[in-house]
């Protein structure tokens, strides 16, 4: 008898990601999907060897995408990605190396290792889910939680003045600065691709919506309304000034591309160095371990 099962076909996007982690953990309406699906994509589309390739993340609710990528990742302690991808690059520097993690992970307990990489232009690309709280752990409030805005610990709203990040990345010297939301899909994925194809220190923020803890404390309505408000409130402002790229509850919400510049990276310089201790000890007749 001729059986009548059918079987669904492989999904194109299907080997880059560990299937027997999917389906994913993230609450209904969370952006977080959307970074996942557009980095894979930009990843296939370049055709980008996955073996030489490194994805690392810190604890969050963003976190979890090293789980579920299909290539080497590593899903480090709180507020290190960054560290731990400098390390990788400087170890391995012919490989990709990229962090994906959140704005409470990157910008709290991480956010001196995020001035000192785009300081010294360390060749990584940066991509923070931005969803102004610490979502995973109760939605306390965070470095990017706008002022006034309602969290589980400021429920007469929050009166620290947030981080505007693409003005601190901008100011500590990176060479791509983009700003996007998780609506504006086709234009993330677009900048992401350039990001990969670039050298030196590259960030993107991704405003990600947290229907479930960040939007039920500031009554945004449900993820379709999130979304909706997030469509209707962004204006595309490339090569704007940072610096009034603030962003304030209720308000507009400035995005698109800000900073695009080249300069040294900084293994090319630790390697120039190299090159230039060691002739110096060899002309000076002296014996030397360094290598190149």
């Amino acid at each position: 008898m001729k059986s009548t099962i059918k079987y669904a076909a492989a999904h194109p996007l299907d080997p880059y990601l560990r299937k027997g982690m999917i389906p994913h953990i993230w609450c209904t309406g969370c952006g977080n999907g959307v970074i996942l699906n557009c980095f894979i994509r930009a990843v296939r589309d370049l055709n980008i060897d996955v073996n030489k390739t490194v994805v690392v993340s810190g604890i969050g609710c963003i976190g979890r995408i090293t789980g579920y990528i299909n290539m080497d990742s590593f899903h480090t302690t709180h507020g290190r990605p960054i560290a731990f991808a400098t390390g990788v690059k400087l170890a391995k520097p012919e490989l990709n190396v990229v962090v994906i993690s959140g704005d409470g992970d990157l910008f709290a307990i991480g956010g001196n290792h995020f001035i000192h990489a785009a300081r010294r232009n360390m060749d990584l690309l940066v991509i923070c889910a931005n969803n102004f709280n610490y979502g995973m752990t109760g939605g306390q409030y965070a470095p990017t939680t706008p002022l006034n805005a309602k969290t589980m610990t400021s429920p007469y709203g929050n009166i620290e003045h947030p981080f505007n990040l693409v003005h601190l990345a901008w100011a500590s010297g990176a060479v791509y600065v983009a700003r996007w939301t998780t609506v504006h899909v086709t234009r993330l994925l677009k900048s992401i691709k350039k990001a990969l194809t670039k050298k030196g220190f590259r960030f993107i923020e991704v405003i990600s919506p947290c229907p479930e803890v960040y939007g039920r404390y500031n009554k945004m309505g449900d993820a379709l309304e999130i979304i909706k408000w997030l469509k209707e409130n962004s204006v595309i402002q490339h090569f704007t000034d940072p610096s009034k790229a603030e962003i304030e509850l209720g308000g507009k919400i400035t995005v698109g591309e800000f900073v695009e510049k080249e300069k040294p990276v900084y293994n090319d310089l630790i390697l120039h160095l190299k090159r230039r201790i060691k002739e110096k000890l060899e002309k000076e007749g002296k014996r030397t371990l360094v290598k190149i």
